[in-house]
């Protein structure tokens, strides 16, 4: 019979539509729940639990020196636990339906400048050979469509249409959302396919990108990619895919891009998660609105 955890986890998976990787870091959360319960309230069940558990949880962690970001995703992993158990009527009462998260200091991600991009992009010389050509149009989809590590990794070859220039994306919960292609992008794909056409062997066939050997790319090939490639022009801490996709809906912003349209490309579920981008933009609205406004001009009224 299987345990609540268990059942939890496959209701993550198959119900919810979270990846494998997401439901396995929740069961981690509850396990080491459950260990510090063992410990220090012999007998206790995850089931069982009262607030009053939960705050000493919250208190040994914080004590312990776990950051408030880190303790506030393990309490998530338990209040979800708590949803699910009121869900299937394993508990009549949610123990953390009127919990706060602790304070996080908010953090603001600088995104990579147009000249960086433009140094990548168009100063760096790419072999005229598979990896140089699918390296180069990794970084640009990227940058042109603002879509996630995971999602470019699972792309497939049916997902590019190049008649119409548009791509489908599988995203999160398997909602699938459509981005339009730039036409270079267009240039870019094609001369990638006919370089994955000349592969000696290709294994993940179905698979957009691959490694030179036929296999598809793999996160951390993805990440250690844009890391090597913005190392050469960049001295910011964080070099990632995720960046790239900030840079993305930032510069968009600055464009004159509206939120509705940015939160549709980036496949947000709601406008306030596409509202976080405002803030990376703010040094550029301050730059239009000093030359712009007529107060701030030398020959003002």
């Amino acid at each position: 019979m299987q345990s609540n955890q268990q059942k939890f986890l496959d209701y993550l998976i198959k119900e919810k539509k979270y990846s494998l990787h997401t439901a396995l870091a929740y069961g981690k959360d509850l396990e080491f729940f459950q260990l510090f319960l063992n410990e220090n309230f012999e007998g206790t069940q995850l089931e069982d639990v009262s607030y009053t558990l939960v705050r000493s949880w919250v208190v040994s962690m914080v004590d312990s020196g776990m950051s408030n970001t880190t303790v506030n995703r393990k309490i998530a992993s338990l209040k979800a636990f708590c949803k699910f158990l009121l869900k299937t009527k394993q508990i009549e009462i949610n123990p953390l339906a009127r919990h706060k998260a602790l304070k996080t200091p908010k953090k603001i991600q600088i995104p990579f400048s147009e000249e960086e991009l433009d140094s990548v992009l168009n100063h760096i010389n790419y072999e005229q050979n598979f990896d140089g050509i699918r390296n180069k149009l990794i970084i640009d989809l990227f940058y042109t469509t603002g879509i996630r590590r995971s999602e470019l990794i699972g792309l497939q070859l049916h997902n590019v249409d190049l008649e119409t220039s548009v791509i489908k994306v599988l995203g999160k919960r398997n909602k699938e959302r459509v981005i339009p292609l730039l036409p270079l992008m267009k240039e870019q794909l094609n001369a990638y396919l006919h370089e994955r056409k000349l592969l000696k062997s290709i294994i993940d066939v179905n698979y957009l990108f691959l490694l030179s050997n036929g296999n598809k790319l793999n996160e951390t090939f993805v990440y250690r990619l844009i890391n090597d490639y913005f190392s050469n022009v960049s001295e910011k801490v964080k070099k990632s895919p995720h960046m790239l996709r900030h840079t993305f809906a930032t510069h968009m912003l600055n464009h004159g891009a509206d939120l509705n349209s940015i939160k549709e490309l980036l496949g947000h579920s709601s406008l306030a998660s596409t509202q976080v981008y405002t803030q990376s933009s703010l040094t550029e609205l301050k730059k239009v609105y000093q030359n712009a406004h007529p107060r701030n001009q030398n020959d003002s009224l």
